[in-house]
C-alpha cells in the first residue's frame, strides 16, 4: 500500500478523518511520516502518517 500522505505538502488543505469537527487543516510540514498540520478548530497537531490517512481538499470547502 502507497502512503498518500506523502504527496501532501506545505500550504495544501486536509481534513482529519476521524475528527471532523477539527474542520479544515493547512498541512505546514510533512516530514519522515510526520505532517504538522494547523487546524481551524484544534491548531496545530503532528500526525503520524502510518496511522492516520488525512484527507485532501482541493475546493477549499
Amino acid at each position: 500500500m502507497e502512503d498518500l500522505n506523502a504527496i501532501l505538502a506545505p500550504g495544501m488543505l486536509v481534513r482529519h478523518p476521524d475528527c471532523p469537527d477539527w474542520g479544515l487543516g493547512q498541512v505546514q510540514s510533512n516530514i519522515d511520516r510526520r505532517i504538522t498540520v494547523n487546524f481551524r478548530e484544534h491548531g496545530k497537531v503532528v500526525i503520524d502518517s502510518t496511522r492516520v490517512a488525512l484527507v485532501p481538499v482541493f475546493d477549499g470547502s
